[in-house]
């Protein structure tokens, strides 16, 4: 299932380069402690036309997701935020950077093969719509504003 992490990442690559993604994701993760990766684990799902997840296999992604994230992700990334203002810390805080993403890049090689099959009857206006309906029910209604921006881009790519 290397060619699931392989998409996935790349796909997780341009989705946050696109304008307002970056932002809306720490909003998730800062203000609404959603994990980011699990928010565009489900607008890949979506937009690759892997379907619908439904409430138990978002469950069951978390459940699998949540250890790396408590004891791995979240550590390196408080240690990466404490470095940031730091004068004389610039390169130590690059390297932290580095190697968060590595240990992000991990946790998609954890969940991406859990991904059903691609349907390639999937019409694009269907996976725009997943993807969506994916990331609103992982993040939820009180979130929904503050992805705006990840939905518009969801919605360009449709276009």
């Amino acid at each position: 299932m290397a060619e699931a992490n392989d998409e996935f990442w790349h796909y997780c690559l341009a989705l946050y380069a696109r304008p307002g993604v970056s932002p809306a994701c720490r909003v998730l993760q800062d203000d609404y402690g959603k994990d980011v990766i699990i928010a565009l684990y489900c607008c890949w799902l979506g937009a690759s036309g892997r379907g619908v997840i439904d409430d138990a296999r978002l469950a069951s992604i978390d459940s699998l997701a949540r250890p790396w994230r408590s004891a791995v992700v979240e550590p390196l990334r408080r240690t990466r935020h404490a470095l940031k203002d730091i004068a004389g810390a610039e390169a130590l805080y690059a390297r932290m950077k580095a190697i968060e993403l590595e240990a992000e890049r991990t946790a998609i090689a954890r969940i991406a093969p859990l991904a059903p099959a691609p349907d390639p009857a999937a019409t694009e206006t269907a996976r725009a719509a997943a993807a969506r309906e994916n990331l609103l029910r992982y993040i939820g209604a009180e979130a929904a504003a503050a992805a705006a921006a990840i939905v518009a881009a969801l919605d360009a790519e449709a276009a």
